[in-house]
């Protein structure tokens, strides 16, 4: 079976967004491929500088993803930071990639230029963390064999360059030692609205917690923002962003009346914030109890990371002799 590992950064609140563009699809993949999932706690160091936010997200991050359905019976789920072997390969990694190639990443490239407009200078602002960050990235990625990475297309850069890294490494030992990873690009990932219409993100502060209790839940629905079309009047199910929630949550036949009565009139936008209320009550209720169970018993998320950890350290043990014994070390 082929391999696939997806990473998880620990930098914020999960969300409605993050549950259907991120999690939901890869777990799907745990159907078709042996499959590892991890917390990429020394990625997230880059912004978060806060020893007790970075203990605290790491928790949630697991326990979210534990409630919303990950099985570690199935898959392998471990803390990066647990991983030694990831930081010497990501050092051999380094002498193998050229500075240019990382003056190309995305990331860089837009903070540079975001400088550069201000009038500032170029580097301000960027530590060496985030500018090699694609190099810690494709040791993730190179340590486990990987198959597959399921990436949205703006990140398929960071696949593109573990696919550099390791070619420029075989091609030196003249060994297959690396397998080449290929990217997995989730083509019909939903575009979750957030509260203002826009999509869904942190950076905009419109997103909906994905555990939120029933009344905060409640309350965040309520404030999503609609025209001024008035209960009488037909509304258009394409424009409407109650609509777009609704259909990720809903059964079909639901979908089917509430677009009927949309377009009949006589449903104002009040009721049909109580309409999504109810279907996504209905399927974060169960969630939303496995997670609060979860994140009040911290020691057993972590027994669960350390044990997922052994296992993936014999896997890492076996790719860093590999290429110890080819590099001379």
């Amino acid at each position: 079976m082929k391999i696939s590992l997806t990473g998880i950064k620990p930098t914020g609140t999960l969300h409605i967004g993050n549950y259907f563009g991120a999690i939901k699809p890869a777990l799907a993949l745990s159907a078709r491929y042996d499959a590892r999932y991890f917390i990429a706690d020394y990625h997230a160091l880059n912004v978060m500088k806060d020893p007790s936010a970075l203990r605290q997200s790491v928790l949630e991050v697991a326990a979210g993803w534990l409630a919303a359905g990950l099985d570690t019976k199935k898959v392998i789920f471990y803390r990066q930071s647990s991983i030694p072997e990831i930081f010497e390969l990501t050092t051999i990694l380094h002498a193998f990639t050229a500075k240019g190639l990382l003056n190309r990443a995305h990331a860089y490239k837009a903070l540079v230029q975001a400088n550069n407009e201000k009038g500032a200078d170029p580097d301000a602002g960027i530590n060496m963390g985030l500018f090699t960050y694609p190099v810690l990235m494709a040791a993730d990625i190179l340590m486990f064999d990987s198959d597959v990475v399921p990436v949205g297309r703006d990140q398929t850069q960071h696949i593109e360059m573990a696919q550099d890294i390791a070619q420029a490494l075989n091609f030196n030992y003249r060994q297959e030692l690396l397998k080449i990873p290929q990217a997995a690009v989730e083509e019909e990932v939903a575009v979750v609205p957030g509260l203002d219409g826009r999509k869904m993100s942190k950076s905009y502060g419109n997103t909906i917690p994905l555990f939120a209790s029933e009344k905060e839940l409640k309350k965040l629905i309520m404030r999503i923002v609609t025209n001024s079309q008035g209960v009488e009047e037909p509304k258009d199910t394409e424009s409407s962003q109650i609509f777009a929630l609704y259909k990720l949550f809903a059964s079909a036949d639901e979908r089917r009346a509430l677009a009927e009565r949309y377009r009949a009139g006589g449903m104002g936008w009040g009721e049909a914030k109580e309409a999504l209320f109810f279907v996504v009550n209905r399927e974060l209720s169960p969630l939303r109890e496995r997670y609060n169970a979860l994140i009040s018993n911290p020691d057993s998320l972590i027994a669960t990371l350390e044990e997922g950890a052994e296992k993936a350290r014999v896997i890492a043990g076996k790719t860093l002799a590999r290429l110890r014994k080819a590099c001379g070390i």
